[in-house]
C-alpha cells in the first residue's frame, strides 16, 4: 500500500482512539451519571445488546434520507441548468433559493408536518429541502465554470448546444456536482430526522426522543453513533460514485 493512502487511514483511525480513550476515561474518573453522559463501553454494550432494535429503526430513516436526496438530485440538477445559461432564470429564482435556505428548517417543520402528516411525506420533504440548496448552487457554479478552452474549442469543431452541454459543460461540472452531493447527503439525514423529531412513530431522531423520555441516556447516545455512522456511509456511497463517474480524476492524481 502506498505510504501516503496509509497514513490517510491511520490518522483519522488514531484520532478516533485517542477521542475514545480520554471519554472513557473522563467517565471513569468523574463517576458522571451515563443518563448524561455514557462512556463509549456502554454505548458499544447497548448498541450490540439493542442491536435488532436499531437496525429496525434505522431502516425508516435511511429511506427517508435516499428519497429526499434522490428527489434533491432530480429537481435540483435541471435547475441549476436553468440558472446557469438563462440570465432570466438567475435573475428570478436565484433570490428565491437564497430566502428558502435562509428559513431554518427546524421552524418549518410543523408546518411540513401539517401539510403532509407523519407518514414518510413529511420527513421526505425535509431531507429534500435540506439538500437541494447545495446541489443547485454547486451544480450551477460548476456549469458556469467551464474552461473556455474548452468551449471555444467545441465551438471550433462546430458543436451543437447538446453536444457542448453533455460532451463539455456536463464532465466540467462532474466534480461540483459532487462536491454538492457530498453536502447534501449529509443534509439529507439532518432533514430526516428533524422530521422524526417533530413527529414521527419510527426511525432513529425517534428513538432518541423515546430513550431521552425513558431516561435511558446509553440507548440515545446509541442512536446518535447509529446516525453519524449512516451519514458516515451514505457520504462513502456518493465518493464511491464520484470514483466510478469520474476515473480520470484517480488517474491525475498519480
Amino acid at each position: 500500500m502506498n505510504p501516503q493512502n496509509l497514513g490517510r487511514s491511520i490518522y483519522p483511525l488514531l484520532g478516533v482512539v485517542v477521542i475514545l480513550a480520554l471519554w472513557q476515561i473522563y467517565t471513569w474518573l468523574s463517576g458522571i451519571s451515563p443518563l448524561v453522559l455514557p462512556s463509549p463501553i456502554e454505548i458499544t454494550s447497548v448498541s450490540i445488546k439493542r442491536y435488532d432494535l436499531l437496525l429496525q429503526q434505522t431502516w425508516p430513516t435511511l429511506v427517508e434520507t435516499i428519497l429526499g436526496f434522490a428527489l434533491a438530485l432530480l429537481i435540483g440538477i435541471p435547475l441549476a441548468v436553468l440558472v446557469a445559461n438563462s440570465r432570466v432564470f438567475n435573475l428570478v429564482l436565484y433570490p428565491i433559493l437564497v430566502a428558502m435556505q435562509s428559513i431554518p428548517k427546524v421552524a418549518i417543520a410543523p408546518i411540513i408536518l401539517v401539510w403532509f402528516g407523519l407518514g414518510i411525506s413529511s420527513k421526505l420533504a425535509l431531507a429534500f429541502l435540506v439538500a437541494f440548496f447545495p446541489i443547485v448552487v454547486d451544480t450551477a457554479t460548476g456549469l458556469t465554470a467551464t474552461p473556455s478552452g474548452l468551449l471555444e474549442l467545441a465551438h471550433a469543431l462546430c458543436a451543437s448546444r447538446r453536444q457542448v452541454f453533455f460532451k463539455v459543460q456536463m464532465p466540467a461540472a462532474l466534480p461540483f456536482i459532487f462536491a454538492g452531493s457530498k453536502v447534501a447527503i449529509t443534509l439529507a439525514v439532518i432533514g430526516a430526522v428533524i422530521g422524526e423529531f417533530v413527529g414521527s412513530v419510527t426511525g432513529l431522531g425517534n428513538l432518541v426522543l423515546a430513550a431521552n423520555s425513558q431516561l435511558d441516556g446509553p440507548l440515545a447516545w446509541a442512536a446518535l453513533v447509529w446516525l453519524s455512522a449512516l451519514g458516515i456511509l451514505l457520504f462513502a456511497a456518493v465518493a464511491l460514485a464520484e470514483r466510478l463517474m469520474m476515473p480520470w480524476e484517480r488517474t491525475s492524481h498519480h
